[in-house]
């Protein structure tokens, strides 16, 4: 097993409260300057500014995971990882089909850009992202794992848009095995209040929407190889 320090959690210029400076060059490049080895970008309901995020991935020598921050019919935020591309582009245009179609006011939430592997913008994207989709919570998991991915509860010790502040409890019949964690400080009281988290593999993420965000070489996850493969199988074990 190789420690790898990491960052799953990660928008991009896409994200409409996602920093303009927020492209894949940029965050990949602020990546490798803070000594990550491996991060996902997870913009909301989208993941289609993951090729070229995966494309300077290559060239910086870091891991990019492709992935999506996925917005349930309950407001639920949720990480979709994919072992590749193709997976991911695929989850993407199924996700597409079942988010409401309002239109985005840039002059309100922000821009929403798709960059090519020149760091330029390719097009715009007209419907809103962080609107909701028509997916329940429950849904998420298989609809995932239908396309070869892993999902789990996003920023889970968050005060807004998380599955304990929004539904308050663990829904019977769960089968994550991981969740993320916005600070680790939060770590015991979750477990005690919550004992299901007893059970889950647990990670820390920065949820960047700003390049000083990203997080610095902190936190490791251990794996096989740093194939993509291996990586969502070491986050997507349980603890026990």
């Amino acid at each position: 097993m190789i420690p790898l320090y990491y960052d799953l959690h990660i928008h991009s210029c896409l994200s409409p409260c996602g920093d303009d400076d927020m492209t894949p060059a940029n965050l990949v490049g602020m990546a490798a300057v803070k000594g990550l080895d491996v991060i996902a970008l997870t913009d909301h309901n989208t993941c289609r500014n993951c090729p070229a995020a995966m494309y300077h991935g290559e060239a910086y020598g870091v891991t990019v995971i492709p992935g999506m921050e996925l917005t349930t019919e309950e407001e639920i935020h949720v990480i979709c990882l994919f072992p590749a591309l193709e997976n991911a582009l695929a989850f993407d245009a199924a996700v597409y089909e079942r988010l409401k179609k309002i239109p985005n006011r840039e002059d309100i939430f922000g821009k929403q850009q798709v960059m090519d592997e020149k760091d330029q913008v390719k097009e715009t994207e007209p419907f809103l992202l962080i609107n909701a989709v028509e997916l329940s919570f429950d849904d998420v998991f298989p609809m995932t794992a239908s396309y070869g991915g892993i999902a789990y509860p996003a920023h889970v010790d968050k005060s807004s848009s998380s599955l304990l502040s929004n539904l308050g409890f663990v829904p019977p019949g769960s089968t994550f095995s991981c969740a993320e964690f916005h600070d680790f400080a939060n770590l015991h009281r979750i477990r005690r209040e919550h004992p299901y988290f007893d059970n889950c593999n647990v990670i820390c993420c920065s949820d960047a929407h700003y390049l000083w965000d990203i997080h610095e070489a902190e936190h490791q996850i251990f794996a096989e190889t740093r194939a993509i493969p291996d990586i969502l199988a070491q986050i997507n074990r349980r603890r026990r």
